[in-house]
C-alpha cells in the first residue's frame, strides 16, 4: 500500500520572514497542537472503520 508522502517543500515562506517573525504564544501552540491531534484521530478512526468494513467483506 502506498502512503501520502509529506512534502518538505511546500511552505514558500521566505528565511527572513521566518526569522524575524514573533514566536508564537503558548495558547497558539496549544491550538495547533489541538487541532494536529484532532487530525490525527480523525484519519485513525476513518482507518479503523475502513479495516473493520474491509473485515466485514472477507467473512463472506
Amino acid at each position: 500500500m502506498s502512503r501520502l508522502i509529506k512534502s518538505n517543500y511546500s511552505n514558500v515562506a521566505q528565511l527572513k520572514d521566518l526569522m524575524t517573525a514573533p514566536p508564537m504564544t503558548a495558547a497558539q501552540h496549544a491550538e495547533v497542537m489541538r487541532k494536529r491531534i484532532a487530525l490525527r484521530r480523525m484519519v485513525e478512526e476513518a482507518r479503523e472503520l475502513k479495516q473493520a468494513c474491509g473485515a466485514q467483506f472477507d467473512k463472506r
